[in-house]
């Protein structure tokens, strides 16, 4: 059975090249045989990011996946976002397993 995975990696900022990383540690999961859910990948595609509402939604469905994966899963090779830490905080307050992965992408 596969594991279900939630996905952090930095979004905000240099959105492009954060968008090219996130699809590459994506694959990286997908390809490790796990079930992934990369929520600021996927709800930014409908959601704007720069409007505190639609925000605000985005990082409740993404929450919402914490209670039922088996482990979040943190792609390093950039950093630790704010938002990459306020996720790893509330996973580690609910006991959720996490995993620290690099890829080596080094995207400009």
């Amino acid at each position: 059975m596969m594991r279900l995975v939630i996905l952090e990696s930095p979004y905000a900022g240099d959105v492009i090249r954060n968008t090219l990383y996130a699809r590459r540690c994506l694959r990286d999961s997908l390809m490790r045989g796990e079930a992934p859910i990369m929520s600021h990948l996927l709800h930014t595609q409908v959601l704007n990011d720069h409007d505190p509402e639609d925000r605000r939604v985005g990082i409740a469905a993404g929450v919402a996946w914490i209670r039922v994966a088996d482990v979040m899963v943190v792609y390093m090779d950039h950093g630790l976002s704010a938002g990459m830490q306020s996720a790893v905080a509330l996973a580690e307050s609910l006991g959720l397993e996490i995993e620290y992965r690099r890829i080596g992408a080094t995207i400009v």
